[in-house]
């Protein structure tokens, strides 16, 4: 077996000086992290159009992918739609890998080694979040902050599900949510005619003349180079699932910028987003009310940049402003924290409510982000889902043609956000809603076809519902991505669709 030292002894280092008495604990969550990382990697090299794998060959005790070198690589059975770790070791001819960050330099791929460090970071970080938990209370937490702080893996299906390489331990500590510390937001006072302002920023980020813009930590002390210029006290806040969006003590919540690559991304806030944000919430308030009061966006109350994508912020409301009494609003990733998926009655329910207002919305002419960080459920006071809540604007699709086809205004908007091309528009909902936020909550794809199966035939017939039912399903390619820095915007795999497929 193949061990990859650097980043996991790196923490453990650092977890030796600031938090020694986790540093058994991280010891013992290593190889589980490993796994964890391998079969979600796993999944990507069966699945995604990588250009050095030449074949797939299924046979009687696994898979084995065939290499443009003439090597080949074995492993499991692989199920897309897999949340459990069920890859425990890939073969690659006669040596044997246990360890997902050593595997790049195996396979000899471009791009592989910064992949490879990635991986190093993902695993070692896994096993620091994982370290650091206590067991979760059998009542449902009631503050929705505390909802967000459940979901410890991260993404469920992207290998770099928890990457954070730029944060020491100390940081990774004191900042991410899984660690549910309280985060100390700095302001950084601005000039208002300096900045650019959509919707009404609060009253309560004002001094005067200037704006006081929310600034995490990590971006005062490593980006903007100023953490101690800031304009009084700040504001403790708790950090939610995306580390970047935190709970304001009086309830709303503030995005801020991170200009750091977690998991695939940078974290900062374009000034594109920024100009659009007020227009696209207005926008979202009149599209959620054609969906019967099954779903409700939160309202983007203030947007502000000093126009640099790493001095700005977005203040939204919190989702919790859409429960009604007894109700709860629970993050969709977090769902998997309860055992109200393993019911098949509940998950086609849950699926019914989804793939209605989603097919809904894309008709009409929008296509909802709609995966387990964006998209929320309300529980009644029983558990069963009742409405939808959306948050997050900033990468939705709308198309303008089929908007004017249903009579609904054309708003004002620019840019990556607007278009009418059917492949783009049908990627975003069904990689995010199905192959995303569903296969993460079923956790499996013969759960996932079992809701499916109970729903969709009487769901209103569209042509989008046609390519949902018998197509292969998109999705990221994540690992793809990673390895082809040179290659711009998004590229996309096909899973084998749970309704057609004798796989599951």
């Amino acid at each position: 077996m193949h061990r990859s030292p650097s980043a996991e002894a790196e923490v453990a280092a650092e977890l030796a000086d600031v938090r020694p008495e986790l540093a058994s604990r991280y010891a013992a969550e290593l190889p589980g992290a490993r796994a964890a990382v391998l079969t979600r990697l796993w999944r990507a090299l069966t699945h995604e159009p990588l250009p050095w794998v030449t074949g797939r060959e299924r046979g009687r005790e696994g898979l084995t992918l065939r290499l443009s070198d003439g090597r080949r690589l074995h492993g499991p059975h692989p199920d897309p739609y897999a949340t459990a770790t069920y890859v425990t070791a890939v073969r690659l001819d006669e040596t044997s890998y246990d360890d997902p960050a050593r595997l790049p330099a195996g396979l000899s791929v471009p791009h592989g080694t910064s992949l490879a460090a990635e991986l190093g970071h993902s695993v070692a970080s896994l096993a620091l979040s994982r370290a650091g938990q206590d067991a979760h209370s059998k009542e449902w937490p009631v503050r929705d902050w505390e909802w967000e702080q459940r979901v410890v893996d991260g993404h469920p299906f992207h290998p770099n599900c928890r990457s954070r390489p730029g944060f020491s331990v100390a940081e990774q500590l004191a900042y991410g949510p899984e660690h549910r510390p309280l985060v100390p937001l700095g302001l950084v006072p601005v000039r208002a005619d300096e900045c650019l302002v959509t919707g009404a920023w609060p009253q309560a980020m004002r001094d005067g003349e200037r704006l006081l813009i929310p600034v995490h930590p990590w971006q005062a002390e490593h980006v903007l180079k100023r953490p101690r210029d800031l304009c009084g006290d700040g504001i403790a806040a708790h950090p939610l699932m995306s580390l970047r969006t935190l709970a304001l003590p009086e309830g709303p919540h503030v995005k801020t910028a991170l200009s750091a690559r977690l998991t695939s991304s940078v974290r900062d806030i374009s000034v594109y987003s920024i100009a659009l944000s007020a227009t696209l919430s207005d926008f979202a308030e009149t599209l959620a009310a054609r969906t019967d009061g099954l779903l409700h966006v939160t309202r983007t109350l203030g947007a502000a940049t000093a126009n640099s994508p790493d001095l700005a912020a977005v203040v939204r409301e919190s989702p919790q402003e859409y429960a009604g009494p007894g109700e709860r609003v629970v993050p969709v990733a977090a769902l998997a924290t309860t055992d109200l998926p393993e019911s098949p009655a509940w998950l086609a329910e849950f699926t019914r409510l989804a793939l209605t207002v989603g097919l809904r919305l894309l008709e009409l002419g929008v296509a909802l982000e709609a995966h387990g960080q964006n998209l929320l459920v309300v529980l009644s006071a029983s558990g069963s889902p009742v409405r939808l809540v959306y948050r997050d604007l900033a990468d939705i699709r709308v198309s303008p043609a089929r908007l004017a086809r249903h009579g609904i205004p054309v708003p004002e908007l620019t840019g990556r956000i607007v278009t009418d091309e059917v492949t783009t528009l049908r990627r975003k909902l069904f990689g995010s809603l199905v192959a995303g936020a569903l296969a993460g909550t079923a956790g499996s794809g013969a759960a996932l076809r079992g809701a499916l199966e109970a729903v969709v035939r009487d769901l209103p017939g569209t042509s989008d519902l046609a390519a949902l039912l018998g197509e292969p399903l998109p999705t990221k390619a994540l690992t793809l991505m990673r390895l082809s820095p040179g290659t711009p915007g998004d590229q996309w795999a096909e899973l084998p669709n749970p309704l057609v497929s004798e796989v599951f």
